[in-house]
């Protein structure tokens, strides 16, 4: 019997194969129908079908030439919609859900069909709500038998674009744009006035906005001590670069950086003597400096010599780095051989010895080229972990070349029921191989990134999610076993599979899938484990590294797994192994998986509730012995009364690494409104500024708004007990922002949604300022004005440079007795308007007189615009 995806897509297939003889009628033009007709989606309330349910459209109009017959028949409709739908048959189609955000749509027999020039639409009632345009996904298609039964599929051509306009209709009724009306969403959703009214009101940004010239001499993230000597030094070929012999790899990265950015060729030698008429830039270590602390740095400055000196190597990669900002972006540009930079003197060190980035390329795969991009930009803002989630149900992302299933089945998705050739398609991704998302590292490109990021100074922490969030590994390893049975290998083929033949456990996860968890009672799953850490420590160990961390996930395990797994029982069954039943089976598995890795030297991380027993209560910290381990803390929404889980986790002490959902996850949008991308669950949004406000050291501080918008007054009262104080602060490692990418689906996407959100995670990680301790909001305002300054005049050139999309914000705007008046939220942004709907545009300076309705945008140096928004 081989193992197959689960009893319903099996039962869809043969369903499929048994239709009526309508196959050819369709298939032959399918192509036809699918460029022609189009599927549109909708909300159409968000109030009135229940508590925590919304109510949707699918309309279908058919442009094409051919009909949709009537009754039964061959096809069947395909769409990615992420929140979960009922079961319902309308108008004569079925509509159910497949797998995770898969669903079909179907003809009964009372399908009165759908002929040329005529439009349906399907009303359908589905979970949660839905209030943005990303939260409907691209490439829904149909699917036809050819004569050989073999399903044929073709993508909606209106919804295969990046542009959600072409398949989603506008949301305009506040049953719409808000989530729920009892209670009310208190989030306004934004518009041109409140935008405006919000930004004029902003009183600091007017009076402690700094100038571009000042900006040129700030430092991202801000140094501990900065003492600026006024004046100006010309660097040119007439300097050079003298280096301690142990800091070559710094010293090459920095004439490279110069002469990519500057067009200046330095020469640079290990102790370098100054000649008659040079003037030399001297990168050094003395482990003394900043009292020893790691990562320190010293920059000095002068008309003749610039010197650096690290506490370490990464300490003088940081000084490095702060040389490099002072670069003017329009230096950057010219590369006349020349640039100015001022003269100063800096004594810096880091606040947290944590301070990470995560990078989901499970979900969505984005490239090598991304993820170095991304490697670059951490360096240059002095982050220094780079947490990689590699696996997830939608995707495995590197190579194993002795388990070549993991990529072949698992690095891709597409329209396959049997799921022997790829994994369901998933995240609008569509019926094809070649479609968005799909793709994973070699073997070589994964080394390649570990050096690339050493070179920067970042660690490399690969997480490799189980014992949920592991579809992809399982139907993997599934395919490999069908593979070695049919080849008659039985022994090989069950060495690493994940999943249990029989298991008729029951659950659905957040994500709507029903077959992701790995069975954690087989033996086979932790010979799984162990390989693939074996062949992680060989790619580090090609790299020129040893692997000390590894990240298992462990997070939003389906409720009811492992429930009916005879392997499981045999397990209760035994006698001292400390599993009496299901619930002892999480701290058993990530225990076991510990014992691995630290026989291997690694320490394990994981995702919080992968490590709690209950809500409040974390695993037994003795499982783990003496060794290690890091948990980062990400569930934060203040009312569900877990946010202290950060703290009992460190005064168990677990390493603690800040991961706020509410703060930290820059998949959620900038703003509330439903042209911005991103999944909005733990905030409405988050913008650059709240990400900037984040106060680590003191995480209750940081409770702002619950989730329908009720401002937090006292947060014990609104959790109603006491919240646990840390007590162990040595065990907060520091902080990480996240980047999930289920709605990302282009380098360009990913890149608006990270930065400039990541350069205020830089600036939090590294610098502690004085208004996070004494809560002084108009010196936090100041601060941010002048942080937003530099945003503008310097740091937006330098990612503009390095070909980085950047988010732009959206203008606010009023029209007064016939004259415009527009602000934008950062200081000396270029705005543009139009009075004749795009079709041309004037940059706007100060009030001006117009005529009806009006248009405006944010222009960025390299030429790219934000949303345009209408004012009227």
């Amino acid at each position: 019997m081989k193992l197959t995806i689960k009893r319903l897509t099996a039962s869809l297939l043969l369903s499929t194969l048994s239709m009526s003889a309508n196959a050819q009628l369709l298939q032959t033009n399918l192509a036809n129908f699918a460029d022609n007709a189009k599927l549109v989606f909708e909300t159409k309330d968000n109030f009135d079908q229940g508590e925590g349910k919304h109510q949707a459209g699918i309309a279908i109009t058919n442009n094409s030439t051919v009909d949709l017959p009537a009754g039964k028949s061959d096809w069947q409709i395909y769409i990615h919609y992420i929140r979960l739908l009922d079961k319902t048959i309308t108008k004569g189609l079925l509509v159910e859900h497949v797998m995770g955000d898969l669903h079909r749509i179907t003809p009964t027999k009372e399908f009165r069909g759908l002929a040329v020039n005529e439009s349906i639409e399907l009303l359908v009632n589905g979970k949660v709500w839905i209030v943005s345009d990303s939260d409907f996904m691209p490439n829904a298609f149909i699917v036809s038998p050819d004569e050989n039964g073999k399903l044929k599929a073709a993508t909606f051509a209106n919804t295969a674009t990046g542009n959600a306009k072409d398949y989603v209709k506008p949301f305009v009724k506040d049953k719409q744009l808000l989530r729920y009306s009892n209670p009310k969403d208190l989030f306004p959703i934004v518009n041109a006035k409140r935008r405006f009214d919000s930004n004029n009101q902003d009183k600091a940004m007017k009076e402690h906005a700094i100038s571009v010239e000042q900006a040129q001499t700030k430092i991202i993230p801000t140094p501990v001590d900065v003492k600026e000597l006024g004046g100006k030094v010309v660097i040119d070929e007439q300097w050079a670069i003298s280096y301690a012999g142990r800091l070559s790899s710094e010293s090459k990265y920095l004439a490279d950086e110069f002469q990519e950015n500057t067009g200046i060729k330095l020469d640079a030698k290990a102790n370098h003597i100054s000649q008659p008429g040079k003037s030399l830039i001297e990168i050094k270590v003395d482990p003394s400096i900043e009292n020893g602390k790691a990562e320190s740095y010293q920059l000095a400055i002068s008309h003749d010599n610039i010197v650096i000196i690290g506490s370490d190597n990464a300490g003088a990669y940081y000084g490095i780095e702060s040389l490099l900002a002072l670069i003017p972006a329009q230096t950057r540009t010219e590369k006349s051989g020349k640039v100015n930079i001022p003269l100063l003197q800096v004594k810096d060190s880091p606040r947290f010895t944590w301070r990470g980035m995560h990078y989901d390329m499970a979900r969505n795969f984005h490239s090598k080229k991304v993820t170095l991009q991304l490697i670059e930009q951490m360096g240059r803002y002095k982050l220094n972990k780079l947490h990689l989630h590699l696996t997830d149900d939608e995707g495995w992302r590197v190579e194993i070349p002795d388990l070549p299933e993991l990529t072949e089945i698992g690095g891709k998705r597409c329209f396959d029921l049997s799921e022997q050739n790829c994994l369901l398609t998933q995240l609008g991704t569509g019926p094809s191989s070649e479609g968005v998302g799909n793709g994973f590292y070699s073997k070589d490109d994964f080394v390649e990134i570990l050096k690339y990021a050493a070179a920067r100074h970042i660690e490399i922490i690969p997480e490799v999610d189980m014992p949920g969030h592991a579809r992809a590994a399982i139907k993997s390893m599934e395919a490999r076993y069908n593979r070695l049975m049919a080849e008659g290998k039985p022994k090989q083929a069950n060495a690493f599979l994940l999943s249990e033949q029989g298991d008729t456990s029951e659950y659905l996860t957040v994500q709507n899938y029903t077959d992701n968890s790995v069975n954690v009672c087989l033996d086979s799953t932790y010979r799984f484990v162990d390989k693939i850490v074996y062949e992680f420590e060989q790619m580090y160990r090609e790299a020129g590294l040893k692997i000390t961390k590894f990240h298992i996930g462990g997070d939003e395990v389906g409720r009811g797994s492992w429930t009916e797994s005879d392997a499981c029982k045999v397990l209760f069954n035994q006698v001292d192994n400390g599993v009496a039943g299901v619930n002892d089976l999480k701290p058993y598995f990530t225990a076991r998986v510990a014992e691995i890795l630290n026989k291997k030297g690694i320490s394990m991380g994981a995702w919080e509730d992968g490590m709690m027993s209950d809500a409040i209560t974390p695993f037994n910290r003795k499982l783990y012995g003496d060794n290690e381990v890091m948990v980062n803390a990400w569930d934060n929404i203040w009312e569900f009364g877990v946010a202290d889980r950060a703290y009992r986790l460190a005064n168990e002490d677990y390493k603690v690494i800040l991961s706020a959902a509410t703060h930290l996850y820059f998949d959620h949008p900038y703003e509330a409104h439903p042209q911005e991308r991103g999944y909005y669950w733990a905030s409405r949004y988050t913008n650059t500024k709240k990400v900037f406000g984040f106060k680590p050291d003191n995480l209750y501080a940081n409770a702002d708004f619950m989730r329908d918008g009720s401002p937090i007054v006292n947060l014990e009262a609104d959790v109603g007990r006491e919240l646990m104080a840390l007590k162990k602060p040595e065990n907060i490692l520091g902080m990480q922002g996240q980047v999930w990418s289920e709605t990302i689906r282009t380098p360009s996407q990913l890149n608006e949604m990270v930065y400039p959100r990541l350069i205020a995670l830089a600036q939090r990680a590294w610098h502690k300022a004085a208004w996070e301790s004494n809560n002084d909001s108009e010196q936090q305002a100041k601060s941010w004005a002048q942080f937003a300054s530099v945003l503008v005049h310097k740091e937006f050139g330098r990612l503009s440079q390095d070909e980085v999309e950047y988010y732009l914000p959206v203008p606010g705007g009023q029209i007064v007795n016939g004259k415009l008046e527009a602000n934008v939220d950062l200081p000396d942004m270029v705005i543009q308007y139009s009075e004749d709907n795009g079709d041309s545009w004037q940059e706007y300076t100060k009030k001006v007189s117009v005529a009806g309705d009006v248009l405006l945008r944010t222009k960025a140096i390299d030429d790219r615009y934000s949303r345009e928004k209408k004012v009227n």
